[in-house]
């Protein structure tokens, strides 16, 4: 795989990041898309919200199990979403702002300045929402509805 284009974002460094997006709303960044990938923008501005995925350029490690940042306790590498994974493969769901040329300037960011980007995907509730969902051993950090900022910022 090659990037197809590089993040811009204000996290400098792990600190400061949000464990995802979402906890962290207004905050911007852009994506600048290789030219030869500009025209896969098209129409995408007609949605809300987009996945990206990424490559975790700055892991230099791989673990099978980690202790997530909500967590004093060790799970299984595909039961959390830390950066040392095989391949260091990450997926960010941000909302779309605009588009420009071969920019793509969106809010919600949880990435590293410099982040390759992989590949761009829209978010479609159709496809990616489900109902009765479970989510393990993070349901009990969410019970009231919220989780400390705290342990939401790396």
């Amino acid at each position: 795989m090659e990037p197809i284009g590089i993040i811009h974002s204000p996290y400098k460094e792990k600190k400061g990041i949000p464990i995802q997006g979402i906890f962290k709303r207004e905050v911007e960044g852009w994506i600048e898309l290789r030219e030869e990938y500009a025209g896969g923008l098209k129409d995408l501005d007609e949605f809300s919200h987009a996945i990206i995925i990424h490559y975790f350029h700055k892991s230099e490690k791989e673990a099978i199990e980690g202790v997530p940042f909500l967590e004093q306790t060790k799970h299984g590498v595909f039961a959390i979403r830390s950066p040392h994974r095989p391949n260091h493969i990450g997926f960010s769901v941000v909302k779309i702002g605009s588009i420009e040329a071969n920019k793509l300037y969106f809010t919600e960011v949880d990435m590293l300045d410099g982040t390759p980007v992989l590949d761009i995907k829209p978010y479609v509730k159709y496809f990616d929402s489900r109902d009765e969902v479970k989510c393990g051993w993070l349901d009990k950090h969410f019970k009231n509805g919220n989780v400390s900022s705290k342990t939401i910022i790396h």
